[in-house]
């Protein structure tokens, strides 16, 4: 160790986690910056293995890093910064959140990290946005914990394995012989069209796995390569639970044939998501990026706020705030605890509706993919050119917003002109392209619709307290 380094800790607390199956992941630390003595570490979580790959004093050590340079950390009230570290001298990464805290009274810096081998680099850059979401959020219930001088729970942070997905056709539906050979042909049109309208974002599930795993695939070919590694498909026998900020995700039914879908972490993915049915043949899917940006922070402030007026340990117990167990189907069912919550905020209970809105560009990639021969790379060349051409669509609306609105100086107001000067006067073709510029220019589903959107629900705000 490094004589510059500050002296370990004297007392570290430690907690070993077992896991089921393989993971990444060597330790998560919660580190504090200490006036007299510099950055110290409080707690470590490590997964409990067999082989212990790093000593305590060598994770007492890389948490220590994480802080250095932090004595004059001058950033807003509330913020939260994300810092990425390659140690090639040590072969660890380490993804670390600093933010401002109050324990017991006084106010210091403190960072949250987790540590990973430097090989698994490749692996956790696609799932980088999902990770800082996750720990983000974690980072503000752990604020209140903190004010209210208790111990923080920290949930413990599993990065699961996810399958990698090569862009090939074969084993998907755009494979077979003839449009109706696995599914109905309507199934097959919403399921995408959906799909590309929702960001890309989409559950699948069923009772077979290999029918969930072909649409899985299916809808992997409309993702790029680093949101195929963000993607999953199920196994048989397996206890895979629905993951947020994922894109695509198969999942099977019970015994029973149901699947309940657990509305917090629904509500906390960073896109809408596309929920579809292989077994019955249905696609429903959430509102778009705009209203549910809002139902998310709206929902989120609610259960900070219940989280901050809680008054004992058992109504700060986890799974009594933030409903864990609690559950939201695409059949519109909500516990009654869950209701209560929601009705405090008067949010919407019906998350996922009908897919409203047709669109041509997918209908017509169908009609044509499908009279090319199968087995041959021609489907596989015709599939680039849609993806190329849904693309620089996007560029496109993105480039004619800008000069109109003099690159945001003015609000927009030509909706009805872009549909007509772009060829996007059919409302699916125009949430198509419009989540795909999302993607590539974030907020911009809030810029053009947002305003609106945002008068017409503090209106229907005021008239319920008449």
């Amino acid at each position: 160790m490094s004589n510059l380094c500050p002296p370990p800790s004297p007392v570290v607390a430690k907690t070993e986690i077992a896991l089921s199956g393989e993971s990444p992941l060597l330790a998560a630390t919660f580190a504090y910056w200490d006036n007299i003595l510099g950055p110290r570490v409080r707690h470590i979580w490590a997964p409990k293995t067999e082989q212990v790959l790093l000593s305590d004093g060598e994770i007492t050590f890389l948490a220590n890093h994480t802080l250095n340079g932090e004595i004059l950390r001058n950033a807003e009230s509330g913020a939260i910064d994300v810092k990425f570290f390659v140690l090639s001298e040590k072969g660890v990464i380490i993804v670390s959140l600093i933010f401002d805290g109050n324990w017991n009274g006084d106010r210091s810096t403190y960072g949250l990290s987790i540590i990973l081998p430097q090989t698994e680099l490749s692996f956790y850059l696609p799932l980088h946005r999902a990770c800082v979401d996750r720990l983000t959020h974690i980072i503000r219930k752990g604020r209140i914990w903190m004010h209210k001088e208790r111990q923080e729970n920290v949930q413990k942070i599993v990065l699961e394995g996810t399958e990698r997905m090569e862009d090939q056709i074969a084993d998907t539906v755009l494979s077979d012989d003839d449009i109706g050979d696995s599914c109905h042909e309507g199934f097959l049109l919403n399921a995408i069209s959906s799909h590309l309208q929702t960001c890309g974002c989409s559950v699948v599930v069923g009772s077979s796995a290999e029918k969930v795993n072909k649409i899985v695939r299916t809808l992997c070919l409309f993702l790029t390569p680093t949101e195929r590694k963000c993607s999953r498909l199920c196994e048989a026998e397996s206890s895979f639970k629905y993951e947020s900020g994922l894109f695509v995700q198969g999942l099977l039914k019970d015994s029973t044939g149901s699947f309940v879908l657990p509305f917090r972490q629904v509500m906390y993915a960073p896109y809408p998501t596309t929920h579809i049915d292989v077994d019955v043949n249905t696609v429903k899917q959430m509102p778009p990026c705009h209203e549910h940006i809002y139902n998310q922070r709206r929902y989120m402030r609610s259960e900070l706020t219940a989280f901050w007026r809680a008054t004992s340990e058992e109504d700060m117990a986890q799974d009594t705030i933030i409903y864990t167990d609690e559950s939201f189907t695409p059949d519109l069912y909500v516990k009654p605890c869950l209701l209560i919550l929601l009705l405090s905020s008067n949010m919407k209970l019906n998350i996922f509706q009908d897919v409203l809105h047709k669109d041509t560009l997918v209908k017509a990639f169908l009609d044509q993919v499908f009279h090319l021969k199968p087995g041959l790379s021609l489907r596989s060349t015709f599939l680039a050119q849609f993806l190329l051409v849904l693309h620089r669509k996007a560029l496109t609306l993105i480039k004619y917003i800008e000069d109109d609105t003099q690159k945001g100086k003015k609000p927009f107001k030509s909706l009805r002109n872009l549909k007509i000067d772009l060829d996007l006067t059919a409302e699916g073709d125009l949430n198509i392209v419009m989540a795909l510029a999302e993607k590539i220019k974030p907020g911009l589903h809030t810029f053009v619709f947002g305003r609106p959107f945002y008068t017409s629900v503090q209106e229907r705000d005021v008239l319920m307290t008449f």
